[in-house]
């Protein structure tokens, strides 16, 4: 059977558009194994293949759409008149349209490197096996591991419209995580780390194993903290979850429906001078670099707050159409998805001090290592939240006993404003985001 290239399918389904017809089609097509291990054996080995397409069709502002989970020619012409079907039942709206070329030009980054489509199973089960095996070796308090994971997958993605838009890109990578168990004196505490880069040489699996045996072994004989207002230095992932609900809510979408706690303040102080927030989609160091957004326009760095100040928001075309500004490139989609708004790479300018210099210069907090509950613990229009944490208490500049069963409580608008310092720990992220922990002082703690 002859496989077909995606850019031709696109090109037919664009070639097939009827007069007065927008038409934007998305396919993709990308296959994936997973490894897991456990007592040094496989437990499982799974490979898959997947495609779809999406396609968009829109006249006089009123859009259909329709998606499938293949590229069969039959279905995807069923899908072309399902999409022109329900354009029938869709009510009016002034700002839908097709995106248009803006003339920013691609930062015609390389991102797929084709060995890591090269990596054998023999491989990829040797160090799913090995992973296990380094965690028994490194603590003997680690007594078992509930998951050591190999992962990998590839994909292409072509997009085209009649507006002239036409792309296509094709990428991989591998993951490895592992998730450790850690015994004493009847207590049990569970660790997890994980990596992901384009190619197996890029993957720092000494890493992997250290930072999971120590998430699990450092919480041993963890307690409730008492209640009170601390200084708390949230490691780069977790102010990577806490930024990353801040950029959330400074999206076209979210300010044109009037739930994002900025929406007004455009230009003014949202944060302290040290805190410049950015999404570089062109910065290919993070795995969240692109080419181009979710509607085949060319990425490009959009500073968010800058030095502390709002401003931008972030747009695809057809928020920058409502709002009447120009779209930022930062439309996000799956094949089968209408296309959204959002971050591809978000970035933090890093400060200049280790985290052990963090940690010294505070006399009564906490480090947090972890929360439980974000998403649902944040108010997006409000901005309150209320997390659970886990970590350890920092008592005269040092790291002491561990905490667990805490919540920490303020609102995202103040803790922007209480940021004592950015660390320099910066590092990107397995989602791809770069970041360094945030040094934020009074926080309301509250445990026993």
């Amino acid at each position: 059977m002859t496989i077909r290239e995606l850019p031709d399918i696109a090109k037919e389904i664009i070639d097939s558009a009827k007069a007065g017809e927008e038409i934007e089609v998305a396919l993709s097509r990308g296959r994936s194994t997973t490894v897991n291990a456990y007592r040094g054996e496989v437990e499982s080995l799974k490979s898959g293949s997947s495609q779809g397409v999406g396609v968009r069709i829109i006249i006089d502002g009123c859009e259909g759409f329709a998606s499938a989970g293949s590229l069969d020619p039959e279905i995807v012409l069923e899908v072309v008149n399902e999409a022109r079907q329900n354009l029938t039942f869709a009510e009016k709206d002034p700002h839908q349209a097709i995106a248009t070329p803006d003339g920013v030009e691609p930062p015609g980054l390389d991102l797929f490197d084709r060995s890591v489509l090269e990596v054998s199973e023999k491989e990829k089960i040797a160090i799913a096996i090995d992973l296990e095996r380094r965690c028994l070796d490194r603590d003997k308090r680690i007594t078992g591991v509930r998951a050591s994971t190999w992962a990998d997958g590839w994909a292409e993605f072509a997009l085209a419209s009649t507006a002239g838009i036409a792309i296509h890109e094709e990428g991989g990578s591998c993951s490895v995580g592992v998730q450790p168990l850690a015994e004493e004196s009847g207590e049990t505490q569970i660790g997890y780390y994980g990596d992901v880069a384009r190619r197996l040489e890029n993957l720092d699996l000494e890493k992997v194993v250290a930072e999971a045996v120590d998430g699990a072994t450092s919480l041993l004989g963890a307690t409730k903290p008492a209640s009170q207002r601390v200084t708390v230095i949230f490691e780069p992932s977790v102010a990577a979850a806490f930024l990353g609900v801040v950029a959330g809510s400074l999206t076209g979408d979210r300010v044109a429906k009037g739930r994002s706690p900025f929406a007004e303040r455009m230009g003014e102080t949202i944060a302290v001078a040290d805190l410049t927030l950015f999404d570089d989609p062109t910065d290919e160091r993070s795995l969240g670099a692109e080419n181009y957004d979710g509607e085949g326009l060319a990425t490009r760095r959009n500073d968010l707050i800058v030095s502390g100040s709002l401003n931008t928001f972030l747009h695809n075309s057809y928020t920058a159409r409502r709002l009447g500004v120009i779209s930022t490139g930062s439309a996000v989609r799956g094949v089968r998805s209408r296309p959204g708004v959002g971050m591809h790479a978000m970035q933090i300018l890093p400060g200049d001090r280790t985290r052990e210099e963090l940690i010294r210069n505070v006399r009564n907090g906490i480090f947090v290592r972890g929360v439980n509950g974000l998403h649902s613990g944040v108010n997006p229009v409000s901005g309150d939240f209320s997390v659970g944490a886990y970590g350890h208490r920092i008592v005269d500049g040092s790291l002491g006993e561990p905490f667990r069963e805490a919540t920490i409580a303020s609102t995202v608008q103040r803790m922007l404003l209480d940021i004592v310092e950015v660390g320099g720990d910066f590092e990107f992220l397995p989602g791809g985001t770069g970041m360094s922990s945030l040094v934020i002082a009074e926080i309301a703690l509250s445990g026993s």
